[in-house]
């Protein structure tokens, strides 16, 4: 079972939001009107409210699927020697921890995802697989994933053996359609009533697991397990795991610690990611939010402590430091991996129950299409195709505190600049004494744009585009790769600044230059 501290007292006015927020949840009746699915927790209107809570019970109902694709994926090992799934944000956060954090299974295929449109990436996993002995899973809720459907035409062009081919999407989508029209056996719908973020432990999620050979019923029963500590029945309320880290986190945050610092244990390292996601899009829109800050280490975060609110998962270094240096902290313990369905479902309930206190739906993302409809202009030729380019030291001037640099970087994920621009992200946020976060592009765009662009006004955003070298072609596209990249940075950059917020594009060896 999850075991969580707080140490919260050497900030009294953090301590007291914290707590009049649990007491507000506790009022409402929160937990058991979350679990009861009344739409009203959140708002008088139950769009996108009343249709997005099935993940409350897909545990159980994965579970009982789970057999099923056990089945599935042992015929599929017979031949594959990879799998590599095609998705964006929901759909692929989760494959992507579950794919670093267990490794390659005996018997099962190596596990890989594709999630940019950076041409080095999609040629490298183009050249690192075998068409004949590698089974392609799109996944994609609505089916229509501009990412995906391009990553989906260029391996299908490749090899379009149906029998080579999977999708997971929901009921009705032109995914399945399409799948169907091709002659694919693989498909497998989704509970529509679950939204991308939330979908960690429902088909998006348990069927890369099962062909990966990952225990996904063990992740499943540690979530069922948990569930029964967030049982709504409880007499005491505020006891409540998922209540009072929900209850924590918007106090917190609506008392000045919104920086929601996650430092997670080694053996999970991508774990943060998902969270990323799900705090970031869940919570930041109508210009409030909760920022989660993810790839930080204890120097860091002692060098830059304002407005921070620490959570630690598991064994982390440098923890002591933290404890004595009075930062607020939560500490979360963590056993083995498959306790991941555990802090699935935890993490859900408690950033789900942060919206009555914010204020907010937690469960709509109002502000992602912006990015996706200028992107397409900047592809129709109506948009601004050129970005002008300013300086790193003319965005930072603005910086004030409060604030926080976010470096959006739309670059090839597996590039060695990646760990330069980790290192300049760092620099950033010590020079002008605040958090700073570091988001690879386009997946960030599935993940913090919309609190880059709902959120609170006080980001600073620092975009680069890395020079395309050898571009692909996208079959059946007008546009390339690398043209599909260049559109999405300068969408982004146009919906930023739609939404009035400080953001930039700078050059790229003008940020890593000013290092040294």
């Amino acid at each position: 079972m999850t075991a969580i501290r707080y140490r919260l007292d050497d900030h009294p006015a953090l301590d007291a939001a914290a707590d009049a927020a649990v007491a507000q949840l506790a009022t409402l009746d929160a937990v058991a009107r979350l679990w009861a699915h009344d739409f009203t927790l959140f708002s008088d209107d139950p769009t996108e409210i009343e249709n997005r809570l099935g993940w409350l019970e897909v545990a159980s109902d994965s579970l009982q699927r789970w057999p099923a694709l056990e089945a599935q994926a042992a015929a599929v090992a017979q031949w594959a020697t990879d799998v590599v799934v095609m998705g964006m944000g929901g759909s692929s956060l989760f494959p992507e921890v579950l794919a670093t954090t267990f490794g390659r299974c005996d018997g099962f295929p190596q596990l890989h995802v594709l999630d940019s449109t950076d041409p080095a990436a999609v040629r490298r996993m183009l050249d690192a697989t075998d068409p004949a002995t590698t089974f392609c899973v799109a996944a994609s809720k609505s089916g229509s994933t501009v990412e995906t459907r391009s990553h989906l035409a260029t391996f299908w062009d490749r090899n379009p053996d149906p029998s080579r081919f999977g999708v997971i999407t929901d009921p009705g989508s032109a995914l399945g359609d399409w799948a169907r029209s091709v002659g694919i056996d693989a498909i497998w719908e989704n509970d529509p009533d679950i939204g991308g973020r939330f979908s960690a432990l429902s088909m998006f999620g348990m069927v890369p697991a099962a062909l990966a050979g990952v225990d996904g019923e063990a992740i499943l029963e540690a979530a069922l397990d948990l569930a029964d500590a967030l049982d709504p029945s409880d007499e005491d309320a505020e006891a409540n795991l998922g209540l009072r880290l929900g209850g924590v986190f918007a106090g917190a945050a609506l008392a000045g610690f919104d920086k929601l610092t996650i430092l997670v244990e080694p053996s999970i390292a991508s774990f943060g990611l998902w969270l990323e996601q799900l705090v970031a899009e869940s919570t930041g829109k109508l210009g409030r939010g909760i920022v989660p800050i993810v790839g930080a280490d204890v120097a860091e975060v002692l060098s830059t402590p304002a407005g921070r609110l620490v959570v630690t998962i598991g064994a982390v270094a440098g923890i002591g430091e933290l404890r004595e240096s009075g930062l607020p902290m939560v500490e979360m313990s963590f056993d083995e991996p498959v306790d991941l369905g555990a802090q699935v479902l935890l993490w859900e309930t408690a950033v789900a129950l942060t919206g009555p206190v914010l204020g907010i739906n937690p469960f709509d993302q109002p502000d992602v299409e912006a990015a996706k409809v200028a992107a397409r202009a900047v592809l129709a030729g109506e948009g601004p195709a050129a970005v002008d380019v300013v300086s790193v030291e003319s965005l930072l001037s603005t910086v004030a505190e409060g604030d926080y640099v976010a470096v959006c970087a739309f670059v090839d994920p597996a590039s060695p600049v990646v760990g330069r621009l980790e290192e300049a992200r760092r620099r950033l946020g010590v020079e002008c004494g605040v958090a700073a976060t570091l988001n690879i592009g386009p997946r960030f765009l599935h993940s913090s744009g919309q609190l880059h662009k709902g959120g609170p006004g006080s980001i600073v955003v620092v975009q680069v585009l890395e020079t395309v070298g050898d571009d692909l072609a996208i079959p059946g596209e007008s546009f390339t790769f690398g043209e599909l990249k260049a559109a999405q940075a300068a969408g982004d950059l146009v919906a930023l600044h739609a939404a009035g917020h400080r953001a930039g594009r700078v050059r790229l060896d003008d940020l890593l230059a000013s290092q040294s």
